[in-house]
């Protein structure tokens, strides 16, 4: 073999290294980031051979400790219409429980039934083996969908009736007109008040792992939801909507082998009014996602591929204080059952 074969076999072998090491550093690069694994099951005695096992990190939600919500009536004459049930004696719970529709809708609209507790004279739910002095239906004005028209009012005077006629009372309906045009104003008032604000985190270089965005998220507080890819912040009130969502692609969250799903956005989410303006809802979303872009090195945009600025971001949160005063002004202020209802 000749000096010049040989020059040749070297720089050969050394090319083939070079390709070899371009595609393992280009792969390892282009990998989705992983989260940090922690050692399991490892032996604490030396003479035994120390086995590990890598573990996922689970999230674990104890929204059990969080307080529970105040109870109050549910049907509210500011965005219910409400026809009022005289009853001849008083009747169980049970038998209002049985006189009720199958479904609790009347078209896009909820339909309710309250029974008037002969013990503590409150307004509530009807429960089984408890005594009513009165009851009352209704069915709300409007709600995302759009407002009441005359056929879900039509609706709810049947259910109603039926409802009355088998606790043998007597109703008295509102007049339809005057209902559905309280439903075009609150709907119109609602539309012009709605908010739903939604940050898109960008990856600048290597993807994400469904793993490495539960990680990182749960340290802020998030914990995972019922759907794959959703994780939520909860509120300070025990089955309250969360503050905030994050949601990424349901389809890598539910693969095979999730470690290998590459991510290069997900969204954090805030429902303005489903919330309460004292528990700083915005600032939790901004900070959050301000704390996530730097941690896993990504950007926030505003889903369209704009990086917010800290400009920006002021003067939405300035947009947001008037929209929660005029919300006050309404009696529906953030967070409270009726915008709660209202708005969803």
């Amino acid at each position: 073999m000749t000096s010049l074969q040989i020059s040749l076999l070297v720089f050969g072998a050394f090319t083939v290294a070079a390709v070899i090491g371009f595609n393992v550093w280009t792969s390892s690069k282009n990998a989705p980031r992983q989260a940090d694994f922690e050692l399991k099951g490892v032996s604490q005695d030396k003479t035994d051979n120390a086995s590990t096992e890598l573990v996922e990190p689970q999230l674990v939600s104890d929204l059990g400790s969080l307080p529970l919500p105040e109870k109050k009536p549910f049907i509210d004459p500011l965005i219910d219409a409400i026809t009022p049930i005289e009853l001849e004696a008083l009747v169980s719970g049970d038998a209002i429980l049985a006189a009720l529709p199958p479904t609790r809708r009347v078209g896009t609209k909820p339909f309710s039934v309250e029974g008037l507790n002969e013990s503590t004279g409150e307004w509530e739910a009807p429960l089984a083996g408890r005594r009513y002095s009165a009851a009352q239906a209704a069915v709300q004005l409007a709600n995302r969908v759009g407002p009441i028209n005359d056929i879900e009012f039509s609706e709810f005077v049947i259910k109603a009736q039926a409802v009355a006629d088998d606790l043998n009372g007597e109703t008295v309906f509102p007049d339809m007109l005057d209902e559905v045009a309280r439903g075009r104003d609150l709907d119109q008032f609602a539309s012009a008040h709605d908010a739903q604000l939604s940050f898109t985190l960008c990856a600048k270089a290597s993807a994400w792992s469904p793993g490495y965005i539960h990680q990182h998220a749960a340290r802020l507080g998030f914990v995972a939801g019922v759907i794959p890819g959703r994780m939520v912040m909860p509120g300070a009130v025990q089955g309250a909507a969360p503050i905030l969502s994050l949601v990424f692609d349901t389809q890598a969250a539910m693969a095979d082998d999730p470690a290998l799903s590459a991510i290069r956005e997900f969204t954090i989410s805030l429902d303005v009014p489903q919330i309460n303006r004292t528990e700083a809802p915005f600032s939790m979303l901004r900070d959050a996602s301000k704390l996530l872009a730097q941690a896993m090195d990504g950007v926030v945009t505003d889903g369209g591929g704009h990086v917010l600025s800290d400009a920006e971001l002021d003067a939405i949160a300035a947009d947001l204080e008037q929209l929660y005063d005029a919300l006050d002004q309404r009696e529906l202020s953030a967070g409270s059952p009726q915008a709660r209802r209202i708005f969803s």
